[in-house]
């Protein structure tokens, strides 16, 4: 399975992942802030996790932004292994 690193960013309610198996897409980015804009790719459903606000989507990584109140404690987890078997 491949492995996936979540690393800090300036604002701390957002986390950048990436994985040497990347690309997560094909060139481009996708970036989805609501479950309406989720579209197609199935990294886009992250949207809809409790906590998460915002998933920006490159070839290269994935950062994912959460609200105030979740945890990453709780979400990098979540996250990872769900960067983890997409990319598996």
């Amino acid at each position: 399975m491949p492995s996936v690193t979540a690393h800090p960013t300036p604002n701390p309610n957002s986390l950048k992942f990436t994985a040497e198996a990347a690309p997560f897409i094909d060139d481009g980015l996708i970036s989805v802030r609501s479950p309406a804009s989720a579209g197609e790719h199935p990294l886009g459903a992250l949207i809809r996790v409790d906590g998460i606000c915002d998933v920006l989507i490159t070839p290269a990584f994935v950062t994912v932004s959460k609200t105030e109140s979740a945890s990453w404690d709780d979400l990098r987890p979540l996250v990872t292994s769900r960067l983890e078997a997409y990319l598996d």
